[in-house]
């Protein structure tokens, strides 16, 4: 292809993408959030999982509280040694040599697992040692739950959370093991459990019958149970995540039927049920299940939930906005009462796991997703020592142990220790480490190994530009065990004016490329780099698409030699 025809192609580029064919969605918590928060700096979160994973997964680390992990050989569940990790640094509670070693969570090593193969890294096979496979100690038969859970045994179990009182705790951990499944699909013996949880989170539904009013679930007696932790109804949003993943994954329509059941329970709460990391896999089966399914929930009201801070129960949970002393603290997650609110590092990553695809089914929230996401990567840095300033921080002389790769549990407007770090001003960088067993365990307890091992969730899914603000989304990353899709991008203009970034097209051959916003082709038999231009506060989809293939519309969906490119297609080609 000459130079004339690559600069007509991409002029053509150029004019296509302003005109927008999907109207675009708003939500009033997202409006509040900065176009372009400030100060701006996007860190390579690709390379911080990438050195998460060496640094932590060293059973030889120097240093004082190091390592950070440890072999159990309990054998709790299955005849097999598993890794212990560190909730977060120094914690008493943990360690090779304390409560016999048992004393691990499935959230630190699921999630860890997954961030790592996020960015590329094969945990069942590394340096000989398969900490995929170790996972299913997690699997509690011995309970008869048999389900994942978030340790190992009951017996250390009420030193965290979980175990038959706080209901997301339990459902949590089944969710990242799908996740886990999806990755490695042939890991002996996975196939079995992710029965098992099916079958038990769909005997659960059936039981709870729209009502998931409750504290908890007791999956052994299979009864619903209350205490004085409030109700979790949208422990719903995990059941349906764990049972349409299973009908996707295996096909039996029971599943699908289950998740349908459990959404419809979600969806009729007369109140904004969230209460932890749940309620935005509620958002996202809604758009993916009214795309794939025909199914017609309300994706509007469960991102309001999702993201509003009107919840009831864990008053206030939500998505943070504002700025604070200069500082843009926007789209972090947590409470935003607490203090004056109050931002967790784990939720803020894992929140980017559903939120991100749903744009594939439900293109009219582009804008939405795209702009949240900037304020969320860039405002996330500011857990780590290294990037927040040292006077906003509880601990930072004592950074130097995080090896860099560490983050704070989370942020705050004020300090929410009753008499410690006072004179701090906004945004406090903080844990709950030291709260966890007073007196004993250390202010470096406040580090969050947990909630770092994350980090892979955004090192899959955000990429930099050329355009510095511009962000690329992999809308597939964190997809699972969705049909065959070509590759998908979500880039958002966070700018007053128009901005032209340098595409890379993926695939070998020439490609055509799509418009899910604009609803049409808009550049033809294009291969290595072209030129995007962006309108001022607006987002582009962009799927890139073989070239020479047939297209065809059915209904509302547009495929591509089969595969599917729009499911909300609404005019002719």
């Amino acid at each position: 292809m000459n130079r004339k025809s690559i600069l007509l192609l991409s002029l053509l580029f150029i004019a296509s993408i302003a005109q927008a064919q999907v109207k675009q969605m708003s939500l009033a918590r997202v409006n509040e959030m900065a176009d372009l928060p400030q100060p701006l700096q996007i860190i390579n979160w690709r390379t911080m999982a990438l050195k998460f994973d060496s640094t932590v997964y060293d059973f030889n680390a120097k240093g004082k509280y190091w390592p950070m992990v440890w072999m159990d050989s309990t054998y709790k569940n299955f005849k097999q040694p598993v890794m212990g990790m560190y909730t977060a640094i120094g914690d008493v509670r943990q360690g090779r040599n304390v409560n016999k070693g048992m004393f691990h969570e499935a959230l630190a090593n699921m999630g860890a697992v997954l961030g790592a193969s996020m960015v590329g890294i094969d945990k069942s096979n590394q340096k000989g040692l398969n900490y995929v496979r170790m996972l299913k100690n997690y699997f509690n038969s011995d309970t008869g739950w048999d389900i994942m859970m978030n340790n190992t045994a009951p017996e250390v179990a009420l030193l965290g959370g979980g175990y038959g009182r706080d209901w997301w705790y339990d459902v949590y951990p089944n969710v990242l093991f799908y996740a886990v499944y999806e990755k490695y699909p042939s890991e002996p013996g996975f196939d079995q459990i992710a029965r098992k949880i099916a079958e038990q989170f769909y005997k659960a539904d059936s039981v709870l019958n729209g009502d998931y009013n409750y504290s908890y679930f007791d999956y052994g007696k299979m009864k619903p149970m209350r205490t004085q932790i409030c109700a979790q109804p949208d422990a719903a949003a995990g059941h349906a995540y764990v049972l349409y993943a299973a009908y996707k994954k295996f096909g039996d329509p029971r599943y699908l039927k289950g998740a349908v059941s459990a959404m419809h329970a979600l969806e009729n709460q007369k109140i904004n049920p969230t209460y932890e990391l749940l309620m935005p896999f509620g958002a996202y089966l809604a758009a993916r299940m009214n795309a794939e399914q025909g199914t017609h929930f309300d994706v509007q009201k469960m991102l309001h939930w999702t993201f509003d801070g009107t919840a009831v129960c864990r008053e206030g949970w939500g998505f943070l906005t504002g700025k604070w002393n200069g500082m843009d603290i926007s789209g972090t997650v947590g409470s935003t009462v607490d203090h004056g609110g109050y931002a967790f590092l784990m939720n803020t990553f894992d929140a980017a796991w559903p939120l991100v695809p749903l744009v594939r089914y439900q293109p009219a929230y582009a804008n939405v997703i795209g702009k949240w996401m900037l304020n969320a990567v860039n405002a996330s840095r500011l857990f780590y020592p290294q990037y927040m300033p040292a006077d906003h921080q509880t601990i930072p002389e004592f950074a130097e142990v995080t090896k860099g790769v560490i983050a704070y549990e989370g942020f705050s407007k004020a300090s929410t220790f009753d008499t410690l770090y006072k004179s701090l001003k906004a945004p406090v960088a903080q844990g709950d480490g030291p709260k966890w067993v007073p007196g004993k365990n250390p202010e470096v307890s406040q580090f969050s190994v947990y909630g770092s091992g994350h980090a892979g969730i955004f090192g899959g899914i955000v990429k930099e530009t050329t355009i510095k603000g511009i962000l690329q989304l992999d809308l597939l990353a964190t997809d699972f065990y969705r049909e065959k899709a070509y590759s998908s991008y979500l880039y958002y203009n966070p700018y007053p004016v128009e901005k032209t970034i340098t595409v890379k097209i993926s695939g070998k051959g020439k490609s055509d490329i799509y418009s899910l916003v604009a609803q049409r082709f808009i550049a033809r038999n294009v291969a290595g780099e072209t030129k995007l231009s962006i309108a001022p506060l607006q987002a582009a989809v962009l799927i890139s698409v073989p070239s020479g293939k047939k297209a065809l519309v059915s209904g509302n969906l547009l495929s591509v030699d089969g595969v599917i490119i729009d499911y909300n297609y609404s005019k002719k080609l």
